[in-house]
């Protein structure tokens, strides 16, 4: 487990943070913007949670855990051999985000149209944290494509978006109270 006796260390303060293996890195590296944005994704599922229970609630909680390890995976660069075993993300987080988003789907009134956020506060909330999870995804491929990234963080940020959709449709009284996007209505 995680022991914070300090809460400011002063560390950053000149712009710069440590990562897990313990190198200092920029604030403003493609690295930290990703396990930040990662962070900021976990926030935003806990703002859904204000509005759930059951197991809708479980799976946020599943959810924001995991977001955890894959905040951790994110800011451990892999290399060969390392001293101490690195926290990372598995397939079978992605598997059991997979399972969840089929079971719930089965479920869901078929798409005649794209979605707004909207209908329950839980679902527009979901929105929110799914846009943010978009966010991050795309950082952490973008770090990808100059460093080593644990394949499955990847596929975990992808799969954890469409997650959070499928589950806001589901909060909506399984697709019955999603809002549609009606094209041209307002010109």
């Amino acid at each position: 487990m995680v022991r914070l006796t300090r809460i400011y260390t002063r560390g950053g303060d000149a712009g710069e943070t440590s990562l897990g293996d313990g190198a200092r890195v920029p604030k403003s590296s493609i690295r930290v913007a990703a396990f930040g944005t990662v962070d900021e994704a976990n926030a935003a599922v806990g703002v859904a949670r204000l509005h759930t229970t059951g197991e809708a609630d479980a799976m946020l909680g599943r959810i924001q855990n995991d977001l955890f390890d894959l905040g951790a995976d994110l800011c451990t660069p892999e290399e060969e051999n390392p001293k101490y075993s690195p926290l990372r993300v598995s397939d079978r987080q992605v598997e059991r985000l997979e399972r969840e988003i089929d079971a719930m789907n089965e479920k869901l009134a078929p798409l005649d149209s794209f979605i707004l956020p909207g209908g329950s506060p839980a679902a527009t909330h979901l929105h929110v944290a799914r846009t943010v999870s978009r966010r991050a995804e795309r950082l952490i491929v973008e770090l990808a494509a100059s460093e080593r990234v644990n394949p499955a963080a990847i596929r975990y940020a992808n799969r954890l978006s469409d997650h959070l959709f499928v589950l806001s449709r589901h909060l909506n009284e399984d697709g019955r109270r999603d809002v549609l996007w009606v094209p041209g209505s307002n010109r």
